[in-house]
C-alpha cells in the first residue's frame, strides 16, 4: 500500500479550507503550516485568471529527507509509505529541511500562542502537547485519522472536492484512476523523489474528473 493524494487545480478555489482544517486538526502553533497554497496570475486581460497551487508534504517514494536525517527521526512507514518524524529522535539539525525540494518542513524554535500575554487557550492547552520546541514538523497525512479509517483533514474538508486520497498501489483506487485518465503530474519530477501527491492541470477539457 502507498497512500497518496490527487489535487485538482481546476476545482481548487483557494478558499484555504484545507489550511484551516489542517491547523485545527493538528493544533499547529503560529507560523507552522502543514498545508498552504500559492497563488499566481496567468494570461493577459481580458483572459487573465488566478491559479492556485495547494502544497503539503509529498510523502515521496524516494524521500531525500529520510536519506539525510542523522538520527532516523525522519522515516517512511513500510505499511503505507507515509513519511513521519519521530519528535523524540529529532535534534533539530534541519538537514531534512535543506534536502526537501518542496519546502514542506518547519522548524519549531519555540511554542508560541496565538494571543500573546493572555496565556494558552483551552484548545492550545489540549493540542500543544504534541509539539516539541527545537524540532522539525510537517504534514503526516493525518496519521491518527488514517488509523481510524478516515481521510486526512484537508481532503475531508475541501468544499470543492479538489482532493482525492487513497492507495496509489491499487490501480482501481480513485486517485490511481484520476492519474491515468486526467493527465496528472508531479512537482519537480526531475529531483527523483517520486512524490505521492499528484496534480490535475487547471487547463484541460471541460469534463467531470470524477
Amino acid at each position: 500500500m502507498r497512500y497518496g493524494m490527487v489535487i485538482d487545480l481546476k476545482r481548487c478555489i483557494s478558499c484555504y479550507a484545507c489550511q484551516v482544517a489542517c491547523k485545527s486538526e493538528n493544533a499547529t502553533p503560529p507560523g507552522v503550516l502543514y498545508a498552504w497554497a500559492f497563488r499566481q496570475e496567468q494570461g493577459e486581460y481580458p483572459n487573465a485568471r488566478q491559479v492556485y497551487l495547494p502544497m503539503l508534504c509529498n510523502h515521496c517514494a524516494e524521500p531525500s529527507c529520510v536519506e539525510v536525517c542523522p538520527t532516523g527521526a525522519t522515516h517512511k512507514r513500510d505499511t503505507d509509505g507515509v513519511v513521519l518524524i519521530d519528535p523524540e529522535k529529532c535534534v533539530g539539525c534541519r538537514a531534512c529541511m535543506t534536502a526537501c525540494p518542496y519546502h514542506a518542513r518547519y522548524y519549531v524554535d519555540k511554542i508560541r500562542n496565538y494571543y500573546p500575554g493572555q496565556g494558552l487557550t483551552p484548545y492550545e492547552t489540549a493540542g500543544y502537547g504534541r509539539h516539541n520546541a527545537g524540532t522539525v514538523e510537517k504534514c503526516n497525512f493525518c496519521a491518527d485519522r488514517l488509523q481510524k479509517g478516515q481521510e486526512p483533514a484537508c481532503a475531508a474538508n475541501c468544499p470543492a472536492m479538489a482532493r482525492t486520497f487513497g492507495d496509489l498501489d491499487d490501480p482501481d483506487s480513485a486517485p490511481s484512476l484520476l492519474i491515468r485518465r486526467e493527465g496528472a503530474f508531479q512537482l519537480l519530477p526531475d529531483q527523483g523523489n517520486d512524490p505521492s501527491v499528484y496534480y490535475l492541470p487547471a487547463e484541460r477539457p471541460a469534463k467531470e474528473s470524477r
